[in-house]
């Protein structure tokens, strides 16, 4: 960490780019592409320049649409030099909902790569400048053009130094699960609390290397490959796709690391493939008993109690043997701290990676607290709690459980709605987050779900759908997404979207010929798979939040579809009202034959 804290984030970069200008401050997998802190700079400085020539002051919006690769950086944090409010918008944004972003951030400069052309202008939207990465299609201005707008007179320092604390650093739009999305409008100040304050928790270095492959429209990619690095003077190594993400971390071998729940559970996953099909019988078995120790180490740190003498001798040795060769395989043997967020993470995940050294957390945050409002590290993390509220906020539990929050993190509000801003944060600071929580004697918060949805059947019991979906999708990759349904019904039922990535893998395996969502649906053998994982699921579940009916959809669910928000969130009510004669189904007397019950045993039969 600087000695000095800074108070907005041109100032921050200006300290952490002179540290060590010639230090590798940017890079693609492979050294593909590299870019110094030096040059880091200066390209700021000209991105600054040129932004300044064709028109952009202090307060003005732009918007930057592209992948995750290194030419993001110096656009991004340049226009932050000149006092901009720079945010992303996801590649994967319909035209029409596009429009009404841009038009309600008031966009005046739009920096993207070239294929995004044709839908920016189907919408409609008057721009000053579209400026393009890669091709000059008409009407458009290229990286170059912008660089030689700058004139010799710009005065760089000058705009750097009168950016404010409260002037606005960015915008996050949160994909609601109904309704046009809302901006978030986050300050300097709030940014520059949030990595002192996780700083204070976690810790980063100059040099500490990360990943980025979430959108950089999603706060937590801009969290911690961005601001962290602009702070902190973080590495970060750009990955275009997020398929890619675990031949990027063994390429990397990160020093601090964070994905959502289902990357971890595709980790643990092929760690349990790679034992599973070891060859050598003798090298299987010992492989098999490493992994059966951590575990044991693993229920321990789940359930927060000091492990005995002799488990601690035998992970020793099956960390020497076996478990730290593991760690090295996933990238992950320079781990200081990782952790997991977006969405809740089952806890015999977590368990498993305690149990295999891998120093792993959980934390909760949201847009509107500028990212993480949770967080502990993971020497002193409680396994299935999200951490303590970090340090300077404050907290409390309405009647209902929800946490409301107050404190320097809080947005400054949702751009051009203010009733709804109203909503959101009270007279005396308060923002509802909207999520249930609990919180035990030493400060350690528990997320329960959201609100809103809350699972309530006909006998008056509440549940958490997130807490069934996760239990359940932990126990096999094949699942990509899940819906649990059991609001005023007698039992829960649910509808099963198979993983795209994973089944793809299944039928390249099995050379089938057709490997559409359709065909893979009704394939017996990842029927059967998938009735033991819902079993499975069950068995970590009380009898009334169990399972007893589901189906397996012929489709899959895209990010930014129907039925799945761009932050990866689901649309419960659209769900509900697309898929309802599906869901009448399960509840049927004499369902037809694609609704399936859970495994109840090994000899248990397929229904045709």
């Amino acid at each position: 960490m600087p000695a000095s804290r800074f108070e907005t984030l041109p100032a921050a970069f200006q300290h952490t780019a002179a540290i060590s200008p010639d230090a590798v401050a940017l890079r693609t997998p492979g050294d593909a592409q590299t870019m110094t802190w030096r040059e880091y700079a200066s390209q700021v400085r000209a991105v600054a320049a040129g932004l300044a020539g064709i028109g952009v002051r202090r307060g003005d919006t732009i918007a930057l649409m592209m992948s995750n690769r290194i030419e993001f950086y110096p656009l991004e944090v340049g226009a932050q030099h000149l006092g901009a409010t720079s945010f992303s918008v996801y590649n994967t944004m319909p035209a029409e909902q596009l429009a009404y972003v841009l038009g309600n951030a008031g966009v005046r400069v739009v920096i993207c790569e070239s294929q995004y052309v044709a839908r920016l202008r189907a919408g409609d939207i008057v721009l000053d400048h579209i400026v393009c990465l890669d091709g000059v299609p008409e009407g458009t201005l290229s990286v170059a053009d912008l660089i030689a707008a700058g004139t010799a007179d710009f005065d760089f320092d000058a705009a750097w130094r009168a950016v404010q604390p409260e002037d606005i650093a960015t915008l996050i739009y949160t994909s609601g699960t109904t309704g046009n999305p809302k901006g978030v409008e986050t300050t300097h100040a709030n940014l520059m609390f949030q990595m002192y304050a996780v700083a204070d928790v976690l810790g980063f270095e100059f040099g500490d290397t990360i990943t980025s492959f979430l959108p950089s429209a999603h706060i937590a990619d801009r969290f911690s490959a961005l601001y962290a690095q602009e702070v902190f003077g973080t590495q970060v190594t750009c990955v275009r796709d997020a398929k890619d993400i675990a031949a990027a971390v063994v390429d990397l071998h990160p020093t601090i690391w964070g994905a959502v729940p289902r990357i971890w559970e595709k980790l643990k996953a092929a760690i349990e493939f790679k034992v599973a099909n070891e060859t050598d019988p003798e090298r299987r078995a010992v492989m098999e008993w490493a992994l059966s120790v951590a575990a044991i180490r693993g229920r321990y740190r789940l359930a927060g109690e000091p492990e005995p003498a002799d488990v601690t001798a035998d992970w020793k040795l099956a960390d020497e043997r076996v478990l730290r060769n593991l760690r090295a395989v996933l990238g992950f043997d320079r781990l200081r701290w990782a952790l997991s967020g977006a969405a809740p993470i089952p806890p015999q995940t977590l368990g498993f990676f305690a149990g295999l050294g891998v120093p792993i957390a959980e934390g909760w945050g949201m847009s509107e607290l500028s990212c993480v409002g949770t967080v502990s590290h993971p020497d002193h993390a409680r396994l299935g709690t999200v951490g303590k509220l970090l340090p300077g906020l404050e907290c409390r539990l309405g009647p209902d459980g929800e946490m409301h929050v107050r404190g320097p993190l809080v947005m400054k509000g949702y751009r051009g709605l203010p009733d709804q801003t109203r909503e959101a944060i009270d007279a005396d600071g308060w923002l509802a987050t909207g999520d249930v929580f609990t919180i035990d004697d030493d400060g350690y918060l528990a997320v329960v779900d959201r609100k809103k949805e809350l699972i309530i059947n006909a006998a008056g019991k509440n549940m958490s759908p997130s807490h069934i979906e996760n239990t359940i999708k932990a126990t096999t990759p094949l699942i990509g997404a899940m819906t649990v349904i059991g609001d005023g019904r007698a039992y829960n039922t649910a509808l099963i979207v198979l993983d795209a990535e994973t089944v793809e893998r299944y039928a390249q395996q099995r050379e089938l010929a057709d490997s559409s969502a359709a065909t893979l649906a009704a394939d017996p053998t990842i029927i059967r798979a998938i009735e033991v994982g819902v079993a499975t699921g069950n068995e970590q579940l009380s009898r009334v939040e169990q399972v007893k009916r589901f189906r397996i959809l012929p489709t899959f669910w895209e990010v930014g579809g129907d039925e799945i928000t761009l932050t990866m969130k689901l649309k419960r009510k659209v769900i509900a009202s697309k898929y309802a004669i599906e869901i009448d189904e399960l509840y049927e007397s004499d369902p037809p034959t694609h609704v399936r019950e859970p495994a109840t045993g090994s000899n248990a039969s397929l229904r045709q």
